[in-house]
């Protein structure tokens, strides 16, 4: 508990300076390190080594970059706490898995209902790979797999058998275009 008498006001700003002069003075400096919103180029060189090797050790990252190991541990903490880095899960290949047929489906939902309960339903569904709350005309998007056109009318009947969802359409993906992709985000983030 803070005391707000005087001497505590008198005497609070004095120590506040007295550190921070002594942090600077030790060569740490606020310019030098990343905002809560940003990226420097270590932390984009680091994202972009683990991206191309993600199995790589914290001291083998620490060794190409030229840093020390606990400059790297720390830099992974931070990006992992503010949630840049999310896993270092391996990148899974649903048509290698028997998931050939991939589309997207727009949910129109029931407004009484709200979102948490079709996304608690969305997500009891293992083909639904991904949902989204969304502008325009409907609701949710969803990102869906199945092994086939006859399984995909499976898991679209699934879907909307929740008492929430009014309403779907859905597109079937021929191609992927672009993979999905980060790494130029990464990159144009840091200055």
């Amino acid at each position: 508990m803070i005391d707000d008498s005087g001497l505590t006001r008198q005497v609070l700003p004095i120590i506040l300076n007295r550190l921070l002069n002594t942090a600077l003075l030790s060569g740490y400096s606020m310019d030098n390190m990343p905002s809560d919103a940003s990226i420097d180029r270590l932390d984009a060189r680091l994202i972009a080594l683990l991206h191309a090797e993600p199995r790589i050790g914290v001291l083998e990252c620490a060794r190409r970059l030229s840093v020390a190991r606990g400059t790297v541990q720390a830099r992974l903490d931070k990006l992992m706490s503010r949630g840049v880095i999310r896993d270092f899960g391996p990148g899974i290949s649903p048509a290698a898995l028997g998931y050939s047929v991939m589309a997207f489906m727009t949910l129109e939902i029931a407004q009484a209902h709200g979102h948490r309960p079709v996304a608690e339903h969305l997500s009891a569904i293992p083909e639904v790979l991904e949902a989204h709350t969304v502008t325009g005309a409907g609701d949710l998007v969803c990102r869906v797999v199945a092994r086939t056109n006859t399984d995909l009318q499976r898991v679209i009947d699934e879907i909307v058998s929740f008492e929430g969802v009014v309403r779907a359409s859905s597109v079937i993906a021929l191609a992927e275009q672009v993979t999905y992709r980060t790494m130029p985000l990464v990159e144009a983030a840091a200055p």
